[in-house]
């Protein structure tokens, strides 16, 4: 299973480290996920991987 949100589909983005030389190293910005239990569109509840934004806003009903 993918560290993907279930509603928005955020996920982790690429970027750099960057030292006090300003030396650029790889990493990855990951997407703050919460495991939470959603009722979905059929009214079936699910456990699945929601961000956090999403919650905040009311995108998902929880169960």
């Amino acid at each position: 299973m993918a560290r993907k949100c279930y509603v928005t589909g955020l996920g982790s983005t690429a970027g750099n480290n960057r030292s006090h030389s300003w030396h650029a190293t790889r990493r990855t910005f990951k997407a703050n996920l919460q495991k939470v239990r959603i009722v979905d569109e059929k009214g079936h509840t699910k456990k699945v991987l929601v961000s956090t934004r999403a919650l905040r806003s009311g995108l998902v009903t929880r169960a």
